[in-house]
């Protein structure tokens, strides 16, 4: 089909809720996507940090055709072999002890939100509770995720929200121990926001954190669904800062393009759920889950963490010296591994547009804001070519 005509036809039966790039896109192979014209472009937003794999992983295609064929789903009423593998890998890649899979990474935020609401009221015998949540956070455009989303823009028209969520500023100690109360159930926050900015959890910050919840008895909750799954060097993010959570959200590259996200508690937490507390129709089948487990086992056999290090470390290098470059234009330069961005003085939106004329696909965090989230199979000419586009761009 003609790229216009497809946009036109397109236009006329989808929702106007996405700021689409005039772009029809085909199909991929490795770190490119090709559009329907024909055009490569060079893909450094991988599906919004999805597709760590990259584009046609033949171990990973393989696996998900044969499941297709074998069985796509079943309901939670019974066990499956697949899912059963996917849970002890996830178990075992974040050192949290129970699995509840989910279709998104929103309704794993919003399980997130539910959990910690019935392990207080087992706890307390009341429902009255209170989750503390960050400032210029993103965890979903659900009702409750939006709850302790703090990014005005994205709560207001859908106001009001479920109530018990305050914010307190993110990297700011203080700010969230003068907020916790007695009715504080829960404190949720990125171990690196993504949406509002690039914002790495500072070391002491996130360690004060934990030792105030375990204090006060109070549960955290680290939301790694875009900083998870390797993009910083770790399997999670909140393993190189000497803490762990008691709740973990995680999705986007945990199935690499198949719809699917979890969140993982311990043992403890996680036995304030009885049947009939949580459940989904579709999440956790053998087929999300069977591309889980061999999206892990792909992890370890390519030995991504190591890679994205060594990868990171260069692009971390190399946005620097642009930056440093560039400094009329860029105010800062942030990020850890394959999860980085540039902030500029101005919108970002005409340099994005400018890259994709250019055959770059970048996407921005906020106005002013790049974000370099490619596919974890990078490689360091990847970065020169993208730096070489970026370049002609600004």
């Amino acid at each position: 089909m003609d790229k216009k005509e497809c946009i036109r036809r397109a236009e006329q039966v989808l929702m106007h809720t996405y700021g689409r790039y005039q772009v029809v896109l085909d199909h991929g192979e490795g770190v490119y996507l090709y559009d329907t014209d024909g055009k490569k472009y060079l893909d450094f937003s991988a599906g919004i940090a999805v597709f760590a794999l990259g584009y046609g992983d033949e171990k990973y295609n393989e696996a998900v055709k044969a499941q297709v064929d074998k069985l796509l789903h079943t309901s939670n009423y019974y066990y499956n072999e697949p899912t059963t593998f996917a849970a002890e890998k996830l178990v075992k890649a974040s050192g949290l002890d129970r699995v509840f899979f989910t279709n998104s990474g929103t309704e794993a935020v919003e399980g997130a939100i539910k959990l910690a609401r019935k392990y207080y009221y087992k706890k307390h015998g009341v429902a009255d509770s209170q989750i503390i949540a960050m400032e210029h956070s993103f965890h979903g455009r659900s009702m409750g995720a939006l709850s302790v989303t703090g990014t005005t823009k994205y709560r207001t028209a859908f106001e009001p929200l479920i109530g018990g969520a305050v914010f307190a500023s993110f990297n700011d100690f203080e700010s969230i121990k003068e907020k916790v109360n007695e009715k504080t159930a829960a404190i949720i926050m990125e171990t690196v926001q993504g949406e509002g900015g690039i914002y790495p959890a500072d070391r002491e910050f996130l360690q004060k954190v934990r030792a105030l919840c375990d204090e006060k008895g109070i549960l955290l909750i680290l939301d790694e669904i875009q900083c998870g799954m390797g993009r910083t060097g770790t399997m999670y993010a909140f393993q190189q800062y000497g803490v762990k959570p008691d709740i973990m959200t995680t999705a986007k590259a945990l199935g690499c393009g198949v719809p699917v996200g979890a969140f993982v508690a311990t043992d403890e937490v996680a036995a304030a759920f009885e049947p009939g507390d949580h459940g989904t129709t579709y999440g956790g089948n053998p087929f999300v889950t069977n591309a889980v487990s061999v999206v892990f086992d792909r992890f370890e056999e390519l030995n991504l963490t190591a890679h994205v290090k060594e990868v990171g470390a260069y692009l971390y290098e190399k946005l620097g010296a642009f930056a440093q470059k560039h400094s009329d234009k860029i105010v800062a330069h942030r990020g850890i591994g394959l999860m980085q961005g540039l902030e500029f003085k101005e919108p970002v939106k005409e340099i994005i547009n400018r890259a994709m004329e250019k055959n770059l696909i970048l996407i921005a965090a906020g106005a002013n804001i790049i974000r370099f989230i490619p596919p974890l199979v990078i490689e360091k000419e990847h970065v020169d070519e993208m730096l070489a586009i970026l370049e002609k761009s600004i």
